[in-house]
């Protein structure tokens, strides 16, 4: 009897210790599965326990991230999965956690008010804590459990809390500063003379001249800077522009931020050289960076640009297409190490190297000009390839080679299988936009929009996310919109097929519907009231995306409503126009793009086709076309048609002198 007894409580104690399961066991999300057996007894965002939180007079703990963020791995396996910061939190506390990817608008409501508060960006995880109400009184980012990383620590911060909120009077005047900053609204201002030059400026402010970006670190690819400078440089010839894009593109070409051996951008660097990145590899991230390098080779026929947009098209098809459609990310950890999968170690290699009978100064060169060295830039001795010089040995290719065989031998980091439609629509964006110089992606492109339109839009309804293989269930919001009626924009200009273009506009209403109300753009029409806003450093912001398209629509299918719409947006934007517009890089794009007006091109299909090489060497950046029954071309502004001619080469000369 004593036995079973002894049995029984060595059971008890292996299940108090980590045998928990959390009302997160229900759901799809990745990130809730990688906290559903926490001892911390997480809800899911939602009524529930909101209601909860009322109802016991409890304050809100809410933390969001999402499965590859590395630093919200330290806080789950840190905190969450600690039975004393656990006991606190069920105890006092009502604790939500939040996928940031599949409550983007939620996520985007709480970054804009750190922001605020704290005078920088914030980050992920994101933690609040809030009354039961939902006003904030706390704010921070990644919390370690004891005193460190310039903060208290949550074994400190969480008896204080309790501690505040049995203070009425103290945990008043708390919240009150949070309610206050929050209800900040910019000033409605006019955009002033000069305006590019302005802009370009006010960029070169930000600008690492020696390493290229627009930060110190940690340092992202801003990509819709990039975009916009060289747009910049095709409209008004400014030098400045173009040299800050293409310094920035070479560097991240040639740096660390790029896989060498396997290609594709991870997602930034924690140094200003680009040398040292954080490892996780996002859709998004590569998506919009395709199509950046896309269009700087085809202004300057750069072969480095063609190369990183091959390797990364086949990067991504590689290890984050299934089924037809690309999966969000992948993780950077690889079996318990930060980085493991993707960095080599000098003396091991040039071991393995002489084995295979390679000559030493063939390994030395190879490997130095990867930067594979002694002293290695990852962890002491491991080194993550990047180049080092101009002159490339004889034997790269071959080294590159054995780096991927090497590779294939190790476990590829944790793959986030969501779906999700906004990246998706960017990464066949980048397809479309690749296969102009590039034929065979545009096949690629029309297939991946296929599938993606038969996973994520069914019933005549689209939809936010799902788990590979799972319905989807949670409905669009406006950045889903946005993006995937740019990929049909896109694709419409690449194959001419008149279903892109009917879709587009019939997703455009439905986004005017559901996210535009009194002059207003939303995020969601979920009833959490979020406004979208113009801050697009991580990628293209949603609103200035749909107002984009509303201008591109509005100029293919000749219907001023949409083209008055984004205007009234614009025009209610004045303030971030007027006081920095570096920092809405794709907001001043829109701006310049409803100032300068679209030149659409009018032809038969056939005519469009045998000259579509043509239109995309025409420098002005804002050139549509579209099918019409017309022996000759037609160049046309929104409201009128300018040119005419049966000559490609003459009309496009007409419309130059046009748009000078």
């Amino acid at each position: 009897m004593k036995k079973i007894m002894i049995f029984f409580l060595f059971c008890i104690s292996i299940q108090a210790e980590g045998d928990y399961a959390n009302l997160l066991v229900k759901e799809n999300s990745p990130y809730l599965q990688q906290h559903a057996h926490n001892p911390v007894e997480w809800y899911p965002w939602g009524r529930e326990a909101l209601q909860k939180a009322k109802n016991e007079n409890k304050p809100i703990f809410l933390s969001i991230g999402y499965s590859t963020c590395h630093w919200c791995h330290v806080m789950e396996e840190e905190s969450f999965s600690d039975r004393d910061v656990a006991k606190i939190l069920n105890s006092y506390f009502v604790s939500i956690k939040v996928d940031k990817e599949q409550y983007p608008q939620i996520d985007k409501k709480y970054q804009r008010l750190f922001r605020r508060v704290h005078g920088k960006r914030g980050g992920w995880p994101l933690n609040l804590f809030m009354s039961p109400e939902g006003e904030v009184f706390f704010m921070g980012t990644y919390i370690p459990k004891e005193e460190g990383y310039g903060s208290k620590g949550l074994m400190h911060l969480l008896p204080y809390f309790v501690t505040l909120y049995n203070d009425k009077k103290a945990f008043l005047q708390k919240i009150s500063y949070y309610k206050k900053v929050q209800s900040l609204r910019l000033l409605d201002t006019k955009p002033g003379i000069n305006f590019i030059d302005r802009v370009v400026q006010e960029i070169a402010k930000q600008f690492d001249t020696i390493n290229g970006g627009f930060a110190t670190h940690p340092k992202f690819p801003e990509a819709s800077k990039f975009e916009l400078l060289l747009d910049i440089y095709a409209l008004s010839k400014n030098k400045q522009a173009l040299m800050m894009a293409e310094l920035t593109l070479i560097k991240m070409a040639r740096g660390g931020i790029y896989d060498q051996v396997g290609g594709g951008f991870f997602r930034y660097t924690t140094d200003e050289a680009w040398q040292i990145p954080h490892f996780e590899k996002m859709l998004y991230t590569n998506a919009e960076l395709i199509a950046v390098y896309a269009k700087a080779y085809l202004m300057t026929g750069k072969e480095l640009y063609k190369k990183v947009v091959d390797e990364s098209i086949s990067q991504m098809e590689k290890h984050y297409m299934q089924k037809g459609v690309y999966l969000s990310a992948s993780d950077a950890d690889s079996e318990g190490e930060e980085g493991g999968y993707f960095i080599y170690e000098y003396t091991e290699l040039k071991s393995l190297l002489q084995k295979k009978g390679w000559k030493l100064k063939e390994i030395e060169d190879a490997l130095g000009y990867l930067g594979i060295e002694e002293d290695g830039n990852i962890d002491g001795d491991f080194s993550l390839p990047h180049i080092t010089s101009e002159f490339v040995p004889s034997r790269v290719e071959a080294l590159k080679a054995y780096l991927k065989e090497i590779r294939a031998k190790r476990i590829f980091p944790f793959v986030d299988k969501k779906i999700n439609t906004a990246w998706n629509a960017m990464m066949i964006k980048a397809l479309f936009e690749a296969s102009k110089s590039e034929p065979k992606y545009m096949r690629l492109a029309q297939k991946r929009l296929s599938a993606l339109l038969m996973h994520m839009r069914v019933k005549e309804i689209l939809y936010h996310q799902t788990l590979l293989g799972k319905a989807p269930t949670q409905k669009a919001l406006l950045e889903d919109y946005a993006f995937l009626i740019d990929a049909l924009i896109a694709g419409y200009e690449r194959t001419y097929q008149s279903e892109y273009l009917t879709l587009a506009q019939r997703l455009s209403n439905e986004a005017l519907e559901r996210f535009y109300r009194d002059k207003q753009w939303y995020l969601s029409d979920d009833g959490t009231e979020v406004y979208a806003d113009f801050d697009d450093r991580h990628y293209s912001v949603a609103l200035s995306v749909i107002l984009e398209d509303l201008v591109q629509i509005g100029a293919l299918t000749e219907a001023l409503r949409y083209i008055s719409v984004a205007k009234a947006s614009i025009r209610n934007s004045g303030a971030v126009l007027k006081g920095n517009p570096a920092s809405a890089a794709k907001l001043v794009h829109t701006f310049l793009r409803l100032e300068k007006a679209d030149v659409v091109i009018h032809a038969r299909k056939k005519r469009l086709q045998s000259v579509q090489k043509e239109i995309d060497a025409v420098a002005y950046p804002f050139v549509l076309s579209k099918v019409q029954e017309s022996d000759a071309y037609l160049a046309c502004s929104t409201t009128m048609c300018f040119a005419s001619d049966k000559n490609i080469t003459k009309l496009i000369e007409k419309i130059k002198k046009v748009v000078q």
